[in-house]
């Protein structure tokens, strides 16, 4: 923009109008400015004012006129059609259009500054060593390599090479108010960047951060809130006395009501309210709403945290050392406590208080609990509740985030082979653990857990289910891709993977899954220099992402072909017809377990209190008003929709084979 100088006359104009400047040759302004409009002003350093016109408006509804009035400003630069009234100083900063700024104390930058690029704060030991660098362009697969995968001292430097260029970049004497901001009653705001549409409502501090924030996904930021050294993006709030020190907050993320957290990130749609959080690594979705809970030196995904949840990870004798892992879609339940360390597998519920070490991770979908003192581990039972089908649904539904550039990449399949691949090692294991187990034996041990050894075979089913489940899904995904087929011979080309068929090993990279191989090839070219900046990493890891399906059906292949001796280049009729009609079978069934725990909800124990005045005719009467009937309870109804789905679709390609073999 060009600026000019102001006039002798202009200058005595301003004076009448109580503003005072060290210099009147450092202040520039907009060829066009409206000078009235600036009032009891006083400028320090060289400022550059825009073109001041028209009118904004408040969130209370107020009409603004544009201007500047009894404020300080100490070296900024101030954007076209601004309001800035009852500022105490706003030093250092360069300010978009259109911006209001109403009654904050002080809004400065203190010197040179990174805003929060590069602070490395300590998630999930305590004690240090998995140090997590932030910026303000962090995902939850990059948070992951930094921070798990320390034994790999060359990845660790390439990758901190790539985001300490980044951070440098970042570095400036001057803040930024992005376009659009909103500013209010706010008491001390330095060294902090703001992404434009940001709403800062009754902000008691903010130091050293960066608050992304865009048109599609405004960041806000509310009252009574203390945030330092930090990092917010676009979507996100932080509001109601939220006290955060060293922390990430990721895209969509809600935290408020009191919530505290230190050394901690939250990754995508985390929602984080009245409790406290040291340490935490939370990936996806992680979810605490309890004043007593407690989370401390772990790492979450997925999660939902009960009230009054609880760990510790020190013997009172070297620190804080230990740490925990809970895997995707992991639950606690009110006040459960676990020592680390320990592991919880995928999609498995806590309950109660656990005071020895355990390791679940190959026993998914699984129930951990205390009873009679032991920790009573019950293998796949948690894979029919009715919460385990309902979060599957409503992650998915429930993502925040409206930012075309979405930094954290999420898979939210309920089965994938990473969750196979544990479905098979734990077949595996209970099979083995029947077999040497003796007539007398109550429980088998297993991993500092115990398991009711007449539970084995039973539970065994349990994963065979989800198995032949995930076959069907997977085989009639592939199917249904290739819209008419005339042929075997065409069908079986179409069902050749693209990919080498491997039952390798999948890992979950903190909500997206991908092939060991894939991210090992990736790795690879961060190491040796191929993919050398973060955006370059980026768009190769989205490439393996966006490759997911035919991934997995490439391992689903190998899964074939390894336990069912079933080659998918020379599958059969009868072969295909079979894994749709067990899909069809084992889902319906999955389908109405799932029901049948959902009906519980309806019975007459779930009816204590109601209808409090009346007879059991009124008890029910008041229950069904409030609570309504399973018949027409909607998640019911879905799934016996969903039942009649499976039975058709299973008829059609029945039928459609029965023609093409």
């Amino acid at each position: 923009m060009n600026y000019r100088n102001l006039t002798p006359d202009e200058v005595d104009f301003l004076e009448r109008n109580r503003c005072s400047a060290d210099d009147w040759a450092d202040v520039m302004v907009h060829p066009e400015i409206d000078l009235s409009r600036i009032q009891g002003v006083r400028f320090e350093g060289k400022v550059a004012i825009g073109k001041l016109s028209g009118t904004l408006t408040a969130d209370d509804g107020r009409i603004l006129s544009s201007g500047i009035i009894n404020s300080a400003l100490q070296n900024c630069t101030v954007g076209d059609q601004c309001y800035i009234s009852d500022a105490g100083i706003i030093r250092n900063y360069n300010i978009g259009d259109r911006v209001v700024i109403e009654n904050v104390n002080a809004l400065a930058t203190r010197g040179e500054s990174y805003f929060g690029n590069g602070i490395e704060i300590e998630v999930l030991n305590e004690g240090g060593g998995r140090g997590l660098v932030l910026f303000d362009r962090l995902s939850a697969q990059l948070a992951y390599l930094l921070v798990l995968y320390r034994h790999d001292n060359d990845l660790i430097d390439a990758l901190k090479s790539m985001i300490n260029e980044y951070v440098e970049n970042q570095k400036n004497s001057k803040g930024t108010i992005g376009d659009d901001v909103r500013i209010f009653r706010c008491n001390q705001i330095f060294d902090v960047k703001v992404g434009s549409h940001a709403k800062l409502t009754g902000v008691l501090s903010l130091e050293n951060g960066t608050i992304n924030s865009n048109e599609q996904a405004p960041a806000e930021i509310g009252a009574g809130v203390i945030v330092r050294d930090f990092i917010i993006l676009s979507g996100s709030q932080v509001k109601d006395g939220a006290l955060l020190t060293g922390c990430f907050v990721g895209q969509g993320v809600r935290i408020g009501r009191q919530f505290s957290a230190e050394n901690s990130a939250f990754f995508a749609n985390c929602e984080g309210f009245h409790s406290e959080a040291v340490s935490v690594f939370a990936g996806p979705y992680s979810v605490t709403h309890h004043r007593s809970t407690l989370l401390i030196a772990g790492m979450f995904s997925f999660y939902n945290a009960g009230s009054g949840t609880n760990q510790s990870n020190h013997m009172y004798k070297l620190g804080p050392l230990h740490q925990g892992i809970l895997e995707r879609g992991a639950k606690t339940g009110s006040f459960s406590y676990m020592l680390w360390p320990s592991r919880v597998g995928p999609f498995s519920a806590v309950i109660g208080k656990h005071y020895v070490n355990f390791d679940a991770s190959d026993m998914p979908f699984s129930y951990i609990e205390e009873v009679e003192g032991k920790s009573l581990l019950t293998p796949g039972m948690n894979l029919f509740t009715v919460g385990t089908r309902r979060d599957s649904a409503k992650w998915v539904k429930r993502d925040r985030r409206t930012d075309p550039d979405k930094l954290d990449l999420i898979h939210f399949e309920l089965f994938s082979p990473f969750v196979m691949q544990r479905v098979l090692a734990g077949q595996k294991i209970l099979k083995e653990l029947y077999e040497h187990a003796g007539r007398q034996q109550e429980f088998v041990k297993y991993k500092g857990l115990f398991i009711k050894r007449l539970l084995l075979k039973r539970t065994i089913k349990y994963y065979q289910m989800a198995m032949k489940i995930f076959l069907g899904e997977q085989l009639l995904k592939r199917l249904q891709a290739l819209g008419n087929v005339e042929n075997s011979e065409q069908l079986r080309k179409a069902l050749k993977p693209e990919n080498e068929v491997s039952l390798e090993e999948w890992i979950d990279l903190f909500g997206m899954f991908i092939p060991k191989s894939e991210l090992t090839k990736l790795l690879e070219k961060t190491k040796n220099g191929s993919l050398n900046t973060i955006e370059s990493f980026y768009r190769a890891l989205r490439g393996v992402f966006e490759k997911y399906d035919d991934l997995a059906w490439s391992w689903t292949a190998a899964l074939l072909k390894e336990e069912l001796n079933i080659d998918v280049e020379k599958i059969g009729g009868e072969q295909l017809k079979q894994i749709i009609d067990e899909w069809k079978e084992n889902k319906q069934r999955f389908n109405n377990l799932i029901m049948s725990d959902a009906q519980k909800e309806y019975d007459v124990n779930s009816r204590i209190g109601y209808g409090i005045d009346g007879d059991e005719t009124v008890r029910d009467l008041d229950f069904e008003r409030v609570r309504g009937n399973y018949e027409t309870n909607g998640f019911v109804r879905e799934l016996k929709r969903e039942n009649a789905e499976i039975e058709k679709l299973a008829d059609e390609w029945n039928k459609k084979l029965d023609k093409v073999f």
